[in-house]
């Protein structure tokens, strides 16, 4: 496997890097690690100024370079360095295709000064372009320690399928817990609770065979994900949930101190590498990392 690591240096990307070195890398392994300098020329009174500052930042490089790799030394993987100078979103996407790269992995460098789950403008952006799957690490908390617990959000489609593939390929360690989920939109998700008595009068019967139709359906694709995941994980269960599945899908996460949420995404129609909205909702509320793999 290759994983194309990104990092500037940031305390973010340190405990990327530190997650990252949880996984059961062996020497049939490539983590590339690549650091992108930024620059905009000014031409101004003041472009001496940023000459330097250009100066300083490349002389700056190697050594977050170096420090990248030695987060990543404990691991039996080959590592290999490179600086690119560009601007970081399109540096990481663009060498990941050139590369060939199976995984990107990079932290969620947060704006500065809000405590909220909204994650930074860079790993947003190669989250919802790269048309390669992205881990976006957040860790929970200080958890270093135990099994590593994924969620699994599947509901069948093809970008679920595409999700589970990219599990079946990584070096998860041996005692990895998955939890996979699904949940089902409630049929009375656009309907306002001031009515809702109304409609359960008319229409209990209806709305009772479609809930047990779907949660039939829900308990199949459980099964059938359980059955294509069972040998890579020994430790699984399912949950089937139902409401809105970005908020269904978090709840989950919460609720098992999950390390990470896996979901797919179907893209936008018409462009390469887009997540779609519950990929992207994930990705900006939580508190844990994502993975994202992508259908097309």
């Amino acid at each position: 496997m290759k994983i194309l690591f990104a990092t500037d240096g940031s305390e973010a990307s340190e405990k990327a890097g530190a997650f990252l070195s949880r996984f059961r890398l062996t020497a049939n392994d490539e983590v590339a690690i690549i650091h992108a300098v930024s620059w905009v020329p000014v031409m101004s009174e003041w472009e001496y100024i940023y000459d330097n500052l250009k100066s300083i930042k490349e002389d700056v490089a190697p050594r977050i370079l170096e420090a990248a790799s030695n987060i990543l030394k404990p691991s039996k993987a080959r590592i290999t360095t490179l600086c690119v100078d560009d601007y970081p979103d399109r540096a990481i996407t663009e060498k990941a295709s050139e590369l060939h790269a199976d995984l990107i992995v990079l932290g969620t460098q947060g704006m500065r000064g809000i405590t909220s789950r909204i994650i930074g403008s860079v790993t947003r952006s190669v989250a919802i372009r790269s048309a390669k799957p992205v881990l976006a690490v957040q860790p929970r908390g200080e958890k270093v320690s135990g099994p590593m617990k994924i969620v699994l959000a599947t509901d069948g489609s093809p970008s679920s399928a595409a999700i589970r593939n990219v599990l079946l390929s990584l070096p998860f360690p041996d005692d990895s817990e998955l939890i996979i989920v699904s949940v089902m939109p409630t049929a009375y998700l656009d309907i306002p609770e001031r009515f809702s008595i109304e409609v359960n009068d008319k229409m209990k019967k209806i709305v009772a065979g479609i809930k047990e139709k779907e949660a039939t359906e829900a308990d199949a694709v459980l099964d059938d994900a359980a059955q294509k995941l069972h040998t890579k994980f020994s430790n699984i269960q399912k949950i089937l949930r139902s409401g809105a599945p970005p908020a269904g899908i978090l709840s989950v996460a919460d609720e098992y101190n999950a390390d990470i949420i896996a979901v797919g995404s179907s893209g936008m129609r018409g462009i390469k590498g887009m997540i779609g909205s519950t990929a992207r909702y994930i990705i900006n509320h939580a508190a844990c990392s994502v993975l994202i793999g992508k259908n097309y």
